[in-house]
């Protein structure tokens, strides 16, 4: 890796993974028109014994979002409750009551998607479209994230490099840069194979780190990550998404001087790659290790929520 050289290496990765206009100038789904209904047949003939695994961490106020860029945990807050019922507060007849909550989140706080509206490669937005056109002050006004809910339901596919790469805890160090490598090493000690259409979920046993000593840096520090050599393995793969149980996806401390988040840089805006972040992919491992089974259905809708460019997800697979 060039470290001296980050404006050369990034442009050659992009002119490598360059995939406007691959499915026409008006897309707004990007790699997930690899999902198409024969992956989701394919996914769904995966659920055999019927048990389900949520891939979410909670939503609450203990969340690792320390006030980034005004990142914040969730605030959850009560309209009515079990009290204002039994005073007869809510003037409802005949003895109902009921109860009512709202929640205030930035929509990336904690397991969430980036859609195609997150991330600007030198004023350019996915497909070529002007970032600054694309996404204003109304939210993201050509792709945003809502057009993605209908699709995201496919095989599903853990490569668990934490257990396979790492040490006895089965998690990698801090600055663990995954290379393409690592990825197949790891699909071929589970016997699986990783490729069109297919969600995948990368475990590195950051957030599992956490859970044991607390959040300390996991949002936003040091971790390990997919390197920034991976986006050839991520364009030639033709995934429709990939998730981390991560802040930030790739590795950090980035591997380019003077860069932040490279690889968000080509992946987004250049491949058209659907990102998670923050997943809880640990009870899934734990089954997968003891069943020798890494592959199952796979269902992780975004909220609809027009003009947005990220959502809150509680990804379900299903063995």
């Amino acid at each position: 890796m060039n470290r001296h050289d980050p404006e050369g290496t990034k442009n050659r990765g992009r002119q490598g993974v360059l995939r406007w206009g691959r499915w026409g100038a008006d897309d707004v789904l990007g790699t997930l028109n690899f999902l198409d209904e024969a992956k989701r047949r394919e996914g769904a003939a995966l659920v055999r014994r019927g048990v389900s695994f949520s891939l979410s961490q909670r939503f609450d106020m203990n969340g690792p979002q320390k006030g980034w860029r005004r990142r914040t945990n969730p605030v959850h807050t009560m309209l009515d409750t079990g009290t204002d019922a039994a005073l007869g507060n809510q003037s409802f007849p005949h003895g109902i009551g009921g109860a009512d909550d709202v929640i205030a989140m930035p929509l990336q706080c904690s397991t969430q998607w980036d859609g195609l509206g997150h991330i600007f490669d030198h004023g350019k937005a996915w497909n070529g479209r002007d970032a600054a056109t694309t996404v204003t002050s109304e939210g993201d006004l050509v792709t945003g994230i809502e057009h993605m809910a209908p699709y995201v339901a496919g095989r599903g596919v853990l490569l668990d490099v934490g257990r396979v790469i790492g040490d006895e805890r089965k998690k990698l160090p801090d600055g663990f840069a995954i290379t393409e490598e690592h990825l197949t090493e790891t699909a071929q000690a589970h016997g699986v194979a990783v490729g069109h259409g297919d969600l995948v979920v990368v475990r590195t046993g950051r957030l599992a780190r956490a859970r044991r000593e607390g959040w300390g840096e996991y949002a936003g520090g040091d971790s390990p990550g997919l390197s920034f050599t991976t986006a050839g393995w991520l364009h030639a793969s033709e995934i429709a998404a990939i998730a981390t149980d991560t802040w930030g996806f790739e590795v950090r401390p980035n591997e380019l001087d003077a860069a932040f988040q490279p690889l968000h840089q080509v992946a987004i805006p250049n491949i058209g790659l659907l990102i998670g972040e923050m997943w809880d992919p640990d009870t899934l491992a734990d089954d997968c290790a003891a069943d020798g089974v890494y592959e199952f259905w796979l269902t992780a809708a975004p909220l609809p929520i027009t003009g947005a460019v990220g959502s809150p997800v509680n990804p379900v697979a299903v063995k």
